[in-house]
């Protein structure tokens, strides 16, 4: 009985740990010139293991993505892929569960690494919500320097630092 109530409480600890995460993205590509172009990035994004499907809009250059549940998501990886295609990153809009993430700070970690929003509102964040990533090789360098301009914040971060508006 007493393994039962364990497993039990390793499961329900497990489920609930894994509700915090991205779900799904929009990945906005530019230099693609061709449906080839398009095919060679998606079949080289493919190959990430937490990527669970794709569907690719040819005419706004632009890549739905879809995560496997309960696999980490590395952003960095995303944007590797796309430029080892040959081609680079315009935005990166993903959709994290703020479910059992604690924000403090305007910072929460996520499979490693920290993640500061810039422009978080005052108010508690929960289920899923669309957050922008602003770094470099993310998003447009003007963008880029707009919003990292204003970053004073030398709070400790683990991992990569990324750096996301709402």
């Amino acid at each position: 009985m007493k393994t039962i109530k364990i497993f039990i409480l390793i499961f329900c600890v497990t489920v609930s740990a894994a509700k915090a995460q991205f779900t799904k993205a929009e990945l906005q590509v530019s230099g693609l010139t061709c449906a080839l172009c398009a095919k060679s990035t998606e079949k080289a994004l493919r190959t990430l293991p937490f990527i669970g499907d794709i569907k690719t809009d040819l005419e706004r250059n632009l890549y739905l993505i879809t995560f496997k549940s309960n696999a980490p998501v590395n952003l960095e990886l995303i944007s590797k892929k796309v430029q080892g295609a040959g081609f680079s990153v315009n935005n990166l809009k993903a959709t994290f569960n703020f479910d059992n993430t604690k924000v403090a700070n305007n910072n929460f970690n996520y499979a490693g690494d920290t993640y500061r929003l810039l422009n978080a509102p005052n108010k508690l964040l929960n289920g899923n919500v669309d957050l922008t990533v602003v770094d470099n090789g993310f998003a447009p360098k003007a963008v880029s320097k707009k919003y990292l301009g204003q970053v004073t914040d030398a709070t400790p971060a683990s991992g990569r630092v990324y750096h996301l508006t709402i």
